[in-house]
């Protein structure tokens, strides 16, 4: 969960910095390591598709009506602001349900590395435009949902009962 291409938002927070996201801007150079590691695949929730959720009063509403401890945990302390968006919550329903994601791109990726006014930015490019200096994996990026059916997904995990220790 991280990383942040082109948003469409007027969330003042990327309109001057549309390329810099807290999750790899606060450590740029773990971020840098990552993103050359030699995983077998890597999976992207950035802030583009998040930006695409947001716990609205409606949703809240149907939160508390729930009985499971994570409802009501959710319900009692959740305070709703402007921007309320979903982003460990989308990149956890993601993982735990892939087809809720509804179109992804391949993109080489990287982090701005010059102590500049650009530390910390999201570097990306198609596998046509990657300079071939940079020794970056390809990341599955995740570009739209069905938002509906993430709500659902949520809803659904919030209000599902707590698992039993499993005896040893």
């Amino acid at each position: 969960m991280g990383a942040s291409f082109s948003p469409v938002t007027d969330d003042p927070e990327f309109v001057n910095t549309p390329r810099r996201e807290f999750n790899l801007w606060f450590d740029p150079e773990a971020a840098h390591i990552v993103l050359r590691a030699k995983w077998k695949k890597i999976v992207c929730t950035p802030v583009d598709i998040s930006v695409k959720t947001s716990m609205t009063q409606e949703l809240l509403d149907r939160v508390r009506r729930g009985e499971s401890p994570a409802a009501r945990y959710i319900g009692r302390y959740t305070v709703l602001h402007k921007n309320n968006y979903l982003w460990d919550e989308l990149a956890a329903a993601a993982w735990l349900d892939p087809s809720i994601i509804t179109k992804t791109e391949t993109r080489f990726v990287d982090v701005d590395l010059d102590h500049g006014g650009n530390w910390g930015d999201v570097l990306s490019w198609s596998g046509e435009d990657k300079p071939a200096r940079y020794d970056v994996q390809p990341l599955t990026i995740q570009t739209d949902l069905d938002l509906p059916r993430f709500y659902k997904s949520l809803l659904d995990l919030l209000n599902a009962p707590t698992p039993r220790p499993i005896p040893h």
